[in-house]
């Protein structure tokens, strides 16, 4: 053998070890999904590995949610943003809590307010609940809420499955990326 087959090998050997160490850094982000489990301090939420078994194309995570004060005994409103990395598309279908004895989906426009049976989170894109739009209205808490309480929302998914999400309980006049 000459000194080209050699390199031919090394090329080889080279490339599967590259394609090695993608497979093992894309299996070890996985894994990284679903140990991070519910939420950090921000309220974003983790995959719940019901979710990650069952999750297929779309890749669903969720980020920047909290709930402004709602006045004692009275309703609330959940904020929150889903983000689908994958190629697929998929349909927040419905939201419920331990801590509240209803959440539902709700459309704000300029003159009406309509609940909505289902979100679309479109493929390598995001849902957005926000003030003045798309959000969640949360009736019957279980105990009044105080600034600092979490409040767990599972989100249930027509493919992925459900997420479950520690929500926290900022001050009314809170706005995410404000503070």
């Amino acid at each position: 053998m000459n000194g080209l087959g050699g390199t031919r090998t090394t090329l080889g050997f080279r490339r599967t070890a590259l394609a090695g160490a993608v497979l093992a850094t894309a299996l070890g982000g996985g894994a990284f999904l679903v140990a991070c489990g519910a939420g950090g301090q921000d309220g974003a939420g983790g995959v719940t590995a019901e979710a990650a078994a069952s999750s297929g194309p779309a890749r669903l995570s969720v980020a920047d949610s909290y709930i402004p004060l709602p006045p004692a005994g009275g309703m609330g409103a959940g904020y929150l943003t889903v983000r689908n990395d994958g190629g697929e598309g998929d349909e927040l279908v419905k939201v419920s809590s331990p801590g509240a004895s209803s959440v539902t989906m709700h459309r704000s426009t300029a003159s009406t307010m309509e609940q909505v049976e289902k979100l679309d989170v479109p493929a390598h894109g995001a849902l957005q609940l926000a003030r003045g739009g798309t959000h969640l209205m949360i009736m019957g808490w279980q105990k009044s809420p105080t600034v600092g309480d979490e409040l767990e929302l599972d989100l249930t998914f027509a493919r992925t499955g459900t997420i479950s999400v520690k929500v926290p309980v900022k001050e009314l006049t809170y706005r995410p990326g404000q503070q």
